[in-house]
């Protein structure tokens, strides 16, 4: 491993990780991450992020955004409702009885089974929350949000049907 910019990094990984908040004005590596799979971790906080019109009426979701700002990449939603450090810390083994469950949303099939075979490695199980259209159920202030540090794959799977739109 070494250091990179954000082109280098894009450039040489064979899947990228977006850690960064949604910017409007899109300053992504656009063409070293076309025909990659982009996890996008990012959340949209309006006390960081700033009021972004097309979120904010529900015409799309922060991660359909990014899927625009991306154009020839398959971005995917994911470890969005998990705190960073859990990641390595909350995870049981497959089958463990509340083995806890994280989401993806992708309109890319290929881009949500990488993820789960990741979650999986981490030591969580997967629900498949697609399309990216889907992505604003496990978004803070929902019930999947509000419960990541204890919900399973059923309890997930509730807590999506239990979201509401807010927008």
């Amino acid at each position: 491993m070494h250091a990179a910019t954000a082109v280098g990094a894009a450039a040489a990984g064979e899947f990228a990780v977006v850690a960064v908040p949604l910017k409007v004005v899109n300053d992504m590596p656009v063409q070293q991450l076309a025909g990659k799979i982009v996890l996008d971790t990012n959340n949209y906080m309006i006390w960081r992020d700033g009021n972004i019109p097309a979120i904010d009426s529900g015409e799309e979701t922060v991660h359909e955004l990014r899927q625009e700002h991306l154009p020839r990449s398959n971005v995917v939603k994911a470890f969005t409702h998990i705190q960073a450090p859990r990641i390595t810390m909350a995870g049981r083994v497959a089958g463990t009885p509340g083995r806890l469950a994280l989401s993806a949303s992708s309109d890319f099939p290929e881009a949500v089974e990488l993820v789960t075979r990741l979650y999986d490695q981490f030591g969580f199980d997967t629900v498949d929350n697609s399309p990216l259209s889907e992505s604003w159920r496990s978004g803070p202030g929902q019930p999947a949000w509000n419960a990541h540090e204890h919900q399973s794959r059923d309890e997930l799977i509730a807590n999506f049907a239990k979201a509401r739109r807010t927008a």
